[in-house]
């Protein structure tokens, strides 16, 4: 089981090897960043949970939450390229597939129009759902069941300013591995899609990102999804601000199945960030059970936290400390949910970022420069 997985690391790494010092070697003409730029990020907690009092030992201690490996890059001027992994849990060659959030590729034949392919982000609204895992610290039910990233192709217009974009996107369905989409004898029916519908607008102090989502979650059915998500920036002041409804019916958007998300930040000094959070998930009968989120749940979470950039002066968020705690009310009717009512979330925790193709042109030039001296 292990071999075919070490033969594929060995081939990304070889493969990273090679196109960094090609792209060491091009640095003099362009900038390198245009052609190939390879970050790697990791952030590691301390977490301590807990169930109306009770410590969750297995769900507490030290962890790695993330190591994750992204690539970005163009190739000539019309198409680039994005590639984002995850690291931290991979076992085999099929974990390695899994736990690829992200490798599409972009053309983009004019300035307003792009065309994308690969496997995506599924096109849903939210500033919850758009925030990279790395940087949330507790989220919505909804959040934690969502199987977001799919196979799948899409189409993009920007406008001439620039402040807004409307996107359509066709991808497998989140569901698409789901229970419902199997037969008593653990048979797949059949491949489900889902066509998304979404708009970014940024307009003064307000930036927009909302969908309409056709979501199949079995062969010829389909749940729908609308999404709003609003941001409000006020100088250093940031609120943001989601309101999401779903159902099969139209009927059931009308506040039978939905959810909530909120968040207040406000920066000091370039440096701290300070944020108070609140979540609320309704799961009515209309919910689509394979989703994970099960009806008769109501759940609230309720928290806040701290973020500290100690080279936030240099505007640098590259090293990041941080500790967050959040406490549930209400019922989760499933079993295993992530929030569950008189549940109580705590994580301290570092992250960090490095631009290694960057790291490596620096420490070359300074080598050169010592040879020079």
């Amino acid at each position: 089981m292990k071999r075919p997985f070490i033969k594929i690391l060995c081939l990304v790494v070889a493969l990273l090897g090679v196109t960094t010092l090609h792209a060491q070697e091009e640095a003099r003409d362009v900038n390198v960043n245009e052609i190939f730029k390879l970050g790697v990020e990791a952030r590691f907690d301390y977490l301590n949970q807990a169930l109306d009092g009770e410590q969750l030992y297995d769900a507490s201690g030290l962890a790695v939450r993330y190591i994750n490996l992204r690539l970005d890059g163009s190739i000539g001027k019309q198409f680039t390229y994005s590639w984002r992994q995850r690291l931290n849990k991979m076992y085999s060659a099929q974990a390695f597939v899994d736990n690829m959030d992200w490798l599409h590729i972009t053309y983009r034949p004019t300035a307003n129009w792009a065309i994308s392919a690969g496997k995506q982000v599924v096109m849903i609204g939210g500033w919850e759902y758009d925030r990279a895992p790395i940087d949330l610290y507790f989220c919505s039910e909804f959040w934690n069941n969502v199987s977001c990233y799919q196979f799948g192709a899409s189409v993009a217009f920007t406008t001439n300013k620039g402040n807004d974009t409307i996107l359509f996107q066709a991808c497998q369905s989140p569901y698409n591995n789901a229970i419902l989409n199997y037969d008593e004898d653990g048979n797949k029916l059949g491949d489900l899609y889902a066509y998304n519908l979404y708009w970014t607008g940024s307009h003064g102090c307000f930036t927009a990102l909302y969908s309409f989502n056709l979501v199949q979650y079995a062969p010829g059915k389909y749940d729908k999804y609308i999404a709003l998500g609003n941001q409000f920036k006020f100088g250093d002041a940031q609120i943001q601000l989601d309101l999401m409804n779903r159902g099969p019916k139209a009927k059931d958007l009308l506040f039978d199945n939905f959810s909530i998300m909120a968040e207040f930040a406000y920066l000091i000094a370039n440096r701290v960030n300070v944020f108070a959070k609140a979540t609320y998930d309704k799961i009515g009968e209309s919910s689509i059970i394979s989703s994970g989120l099960i009806p008769g749940t109501e759940i609230t979470r309720v928290g806040g936290g701290v973020e500290y950039y100690p080279l936030g002066g240099r505007g640098n968020r590259d090293i990041r400390l941080h500790a967050a705690y959040a406490y549930n009310f209400g019922d989760n009717t499933n079993p295993y949910g992530t929030a569950n009512g008189k549940g109580s979330y705590l994580t301290v925790g570092l992250t960090w970022k490095i631009n290694v193709v960057e790291g490596i042109t620096s420490l070359v030039e300074k080598c050169k420069a010592k040879r020079e001296m």
